[in-house]
């Protein structure tokens, strides 16, 4: 039996996992993570009677479970993945907000401990093709910029997925800017920049989690967009990583690598 330690089960994404884990024959969540907490009663949300539920990372033990899965927010997220690293827990990692350089640090720490896990910006299988396909159609199409929609709750913008994506893009286009001669009336309205792609956040009620990438070219264009319209959709590939955590040699980013 794999026991999880789930960070941020109280949450939206968290529930979904705490149903998930129970469809596992050989899952359990042995313990939680929620800095507030209504109820210390593990059943009120789900989890096993004997789940031991902490509020602080110092109140958790090195042997509490085998894999930390979280879902919590980006304030917290660093520190979370160093003290999984530095107590023996492999990482299933879906909070977004870490820089790039706190995931090499992470990496190289999951690297000295000989511990394998996950982080990634997206757990749908649409986001990771979309990331996918707009890498592709960057090579034909220099000339992007990226548009991402999330609910109002959502901490951070742009969104993990919507920099995963330009990251990637960025990888097979050359840095320049488009419409570099456009001035903003209002600051901002061009949005993000990364290495000349443009980013947009949009937050509000209604949605869940999309993104659209806009490729223009000469005479024509190509959207590529996918939507997340319920947080269930995320599952499917918490459950590969968990189904695989424990084969995997290094800490990865984007599920994409472990497919």
């Amino acid at each position: 039996m794999t026991r999880v330690l789930l960070a941020g089960f109280a949450g939206s994404m968290g529930q979904q996992v705490v149903k998930l884990v129970k469809e596992m024959p050989s899952f359990e969540i042995t313990a939680g993570l929620a800095h507030h907490l209504k109820s210390n009663d593990p059943a009120e949300y789900g989890l096993p009677a004997e789940a031991k539920l902490y509020t602080s990372l110092a109140e958790i033990p090195a042997d509490a479970a085998d894999v930390w899965i979280d879902f919590t927010v980006p304030a917290s997220v660093y520190q979370n993945v160093r003290y999984a690293l530095e107590n023996g827990y492999r990482p299933i990692v879906g909070t977004t907000g870490l820089t790039d350089e706190q995931e090499s640090e992470l990496t190289e720490l999951a690297k000295e401990k000989g511990l394998g896990g996950l982080i990634a910006p997206n757990f749908g299988m649409s986001a990771v093709l979309l990331m996918k396909f707009a890498q592709e159609a960057a090579k034909y199409f220099p000339d992007v910029e990226i548009i991402e929609m999330h609910h109002e709750d959502k901490k951070d913008a742009p969104s993990g997925t919507a920099l995963a994506t330009a990251k990637l893009i960025a990888e097979v286009r050359k840095p320049h800017q488009t419409a570099p001669e456009a001035s903003e009336s209002l600051p901002g309205a061009r949005g993000g920049d990364y290495q000349g792609i443009k980013l947009h956040a949009v937050r509000l009620p209604g949605y869940v989690a999309h993104e659209q990438v806009l490729f223009g070219g000469k005479g024509e264009a190509l959207t590529i967009r996918q939507d997340s319209f319920d947080r269930s959709s995320f599952m499917s590939g918490v459950k590969v990583a968990l189904e695989k955590v424990q084969e995997l040699d290094s800490l990865y980013v984007g599920l994409e690598n472990i497919l």
